[in-house]
């Protein structure tokens, strides 16, 4: 992009911004690390004043995606190279993983070549509804801006209009989506698990058969690793750019801004709350001055009207946790179950010495269940119950 801006524009020193994502699975769930990246069609120029202009640039063609899929297949060779995983070199002394996990070892391999690492089908390839599959047949992108050189393949077709907030939502969606898909996932009458494919493979593939515990092990692997960012943010978007927050919607928020809310709390609120606090602490023996905190009954900082000369932004930076769960999971948390009529939060209670005192006066647990180890199954046969092992281990 840097270079295209030169040429078409003259612009001397263009800043990209990219954010990638990294998918470790495929359609049938096997391991298929690829990455689906949003890239902005321009660079970002500072003018003489320091304020950032974008310039848009045309779609590339097919010569210029090839030539970006050529660079990263020479780049991923000489990285292996340097990594000790050349051809000729020794895979046990080169990837450590086979002595540290055996087990996640024999998953990755398995789940990448498509076949059961454990059970009683183990080594067998994965059960399919239709022809078979040879998992080395990989298909090659025809089409315009696609390429594939040394197994390295690149789509760079599917572009969003400015200002097509739909359907640019629609596609940061699809390139971050999970790796598994319940709509997708049936049961079988046997016991075993039916998982439907989004598109129909070459042969006539359609849907892939596993076992409960043969799912287990695919999800297994498709788990990334401890500390391992499945979102990167490149150029202007990185972490540490200096300009990201002029690039950014929104920016930084006010100081001393409350978040919208269209909650509001009664004033009565207050009463009610400090009566039913003070009532749970007197039947705890609790004293009454036992937290230094904000009042229990007390409206939550996030709810209280902010005050007319708080600056307020036209745009949050972040969604509510509600709106979240609402776009994601399609679920309404704030809709009531009975009359569908919206909920609010009238007290948010912090204290833990409160909360139990609480929870007592009312009868109900203050604590915890408590947690144990798992155990193997009795001589039986029967798996032992939780409450039994946490007796034996004195939880």
């Amino acid at each position: 992009l840097r270079r295209r801006a030169r040429k078409h524009w003259g612009v001397p020193r263009g800043q990209c911004r990219a954010v990638t994502f990294v998918q470790r699975f495929g359609d049938a769930l096997n391991m298929n690390v690829h990455f689906h990246s949003l890239v902005l069609d321009g660079v970002y120029v500072a003018g003489p004043s320091g304020a950032l202009r974008f310039h848009a640039l045309p779609p590339p063609d097919d010569a210029e995606v090839a030539r970006v899929a050529g660079q990263v297949a020479r780049r991923i060779v000489r990285l292996l190279e340097r990594s000790g995983l050349a051809p000729d070199a020794d895979p046990a002394e080169a990837d450590p993983l086979p002595d540290k996990e055996p087990l996640l070892a024999l998953l990755y391999a398995a789940s990448v070549a498509g076949r059961i690492a454990t059970g009683p089908r183990a080594g067998q390839r994965v059960l399919r509804v239709g022809d078979r599959i040879d998992v080395d047949d990989v298909s090659v992108l025809e089409g315009e801006r696609c390429a594939s050189v040394g197994g390295v393949s690149l789509h760079a077709n599917v572009a969003v209009p400015a200002r097509d907030r739909r359907r640019l939502e629609r596609l940061a969606r699809y390139v971050a989506r999970p790796p598994v898909s319940t709509q997708r996932l049936s049961r079988l009458d046997d016991g075993r698990l039916l998982y439907r494919l989004k598109h129909r493979w070459r042969d006539g593939t359609t849907h892939v058969v596993f076992e409960p515990l043969e799912l287990l092990e695919k999800l297994a692997a498709l788990v990334p690793p401890p500390r391992f960012h499945l979102v990167r943010y490149h150029g202007i978007l990185g972490p540490c750019a200096g300009e990201r927050d002029r690039v950014v919607p929104g920016g930084q928020a006010a100081v001393g801004e409350a978040p919208a809310c269209d909650a509001v709390a009664p004033p009565w609120l207050d009463a009610v709350g400090s009566a039913v606090v003070a009532r749970a602490q007197t039947a705890s023996g609790l004293p009454p001055d036992s937290s230094d905190s904000e009042p229990v009954g007390a409206v939550p900082a996030p709810l209280r009207q902010p005050s007319p000369e708080a600056p307020r932004s036209d745009r949050p930076r972040r969604m509510a946790w509600a709106d979240l769960l609402r776009r994601v999971f399609a679920i309404d948390i704030l809709e009531c179950p009975r009359c569908g009529s919206r909920t609010r939060i009238l007290a948010a209670i912090h204290p833990p010495d409160t909360t139990r005192a609480i929870l007592e006066c009312l009868a109900l647990p203050s604590r915890a269940p408590p947690a144990a180890a798992a155990r193997p199954d009795d001589d039986e046969g029967e798996p032992r119950s939780t409450r039994e092992a946490a007796l034996d281990t004195g939880a």
